[in-house]
C-alpha cells in the first residue's frame, strides 16, 4: 500500500492499538508533552496542501487530550507554533493563526466542560494578530478555574526564548549575580508552576527537540514514533507512556 492511501489505523510506526487499561497499572507521568510533527508529510503523501494536514491534526490533539483524561495526567504540552515557524510561507503563517485562532473558538467550550484549563506559552509580541490573542485571552479566562487537567499551547514558542526571557526578568528585577541560581531562574520561567515534563513524545521519526523546553528537558524521558502526527491517536499516547514506564529514570545517579 502506497503511503498516500493509508488509514489512520494504517500509519506507520503503529505495531498494536493500546488502550488505558494496558498501562494503568504502571506509574502514569505527571506531565506529557507532544511536537506534534509530520503534518506536511502527512498532506503531501495524499496530494493535499500542506494547510490540509494541519486542519487534519486537530483530530489528533483532540484525542491525545482525551486520552490524558483518561489517564488522569494532570498536565499536557502542546508544540503548537515555535518561533521558527514564521520562517514558513506567509501564506502557510497566515493559516496557521486563523487555524488556531478558529480551533479555539471551536473547542475551548468542549475542553471547559471536560475540566481542561488551557494556557498559553511563548512570546506575546507584535507578530500575533491581536484577534488570535483575543481568543486567547478569553479561553484562559474561561477555563482558568479548572484543574483536572492542564493543556499548554507552546504557541510562538522557543526554549531558547523563555531562558532569555527569564534572564531578562531577572536583570529587570537587580538579581546580584551570585544570586542567579537555578532555582531563580526557573522562577522566571513562563509557568513556574508547571512541572518538568516525565514524558517527551515527538511525531514524524524525526529526533530532534527542536527547541522545546529546553530548560525542562533536562531529564525528561524521550519518546520518538514514526506516526504522522494527524494520525496519532490516544492509542499511541499509551504507546509512550507503556516506553516510560519501561525506562529507569536514575537521574544521574545508579540503580
Amino acid at each position: 500500500m502506497h503511503d498516500d492511501e493509508l488509514e489512520v489505523g494504517d500509519a506507520p510506526g503503529r505495531d498494536e492499538v493500546l488502550t488505558a487499561a494496558d498501562v494503568a497499572d504502571g506509574p502514569i507521568p505527571v506531565h506529557v508533552a507532544c511536537v506534534m510533527d509530520g503534518n506536511g508529510r502527512w498532506a503531501a503523501r495524499r496530494g493535499l496542501p500542506r494547510t490540509e494536514g494541519h486542519a487534519a491534526g486537530e483530530a489528533a490533539l483532540l484525542d491525545a487530550v482525551e486520552g490524558a483524561l483518561e489517564l488522569g495526567i494532570p498536565w499536557i504540552t502542546m508544540y503548537a507554533f515555535s518561533t521558527e515557524n514564521w520562517r514558513r510561507p506567509p501564506e502557510e503563517v497566515r493559516y496557521l493563526m486563523g487555524f488556531n485562532e478558529s480551533l479555539l473558538m471551536r473547542r475551548r467550550d468542549e475542553l471547559n466542560e471536560k475540566g481542561v484549563r488551557i494556557r498559553f506559552a511563548g512570546r506575546r509580541d507584535w507578530r500575533v494578530p491581536k484577534r488570535v490573542l483575543k481568543r486567547m485571552d478569553e479561553s484562559i479566562e474561561l477555563t482558568k478555574g479548572n484543574r483536572r487537567c492542564t493543556l499548554t499551547m507552546a504557541f510562538n514558542y522557543g526554549g531558547r526564548a523563555e531562558i532569555v526571557d527569564a534572564v531578562r526578568e531577572l536583570v529587570r528585577d537587580g538579581v546580584k549575580p551570585e544570586k542567579v541560581t537555578e532555582k531563580a531562574i526557573r522562577s522566571h520561567l513562563y509557568f513556574p508552576d508547571q512541572p518538568d515534563p516525565d514524558l517527551v513524545i515527538r511525531t514524524s521519526g524525526e529526533h530532534r527537540i527542536s527547541n522545546f523546553l529546553l530548560w525542562q528537558l533536562a531529564y525528561s524521558e524521550l519518546v520518538f514514533t514514526e506516526v504522522l502526527w494527524p494520525d496519532f491517536r490516544r492509542s499511541d499516547l499509551f504507546a509512550g507512556v507503556r516506553d516510560f514506564q519501561r525506562r529507569q529514570r536514575r537521574y544521574g545517579g545508579v540503580t
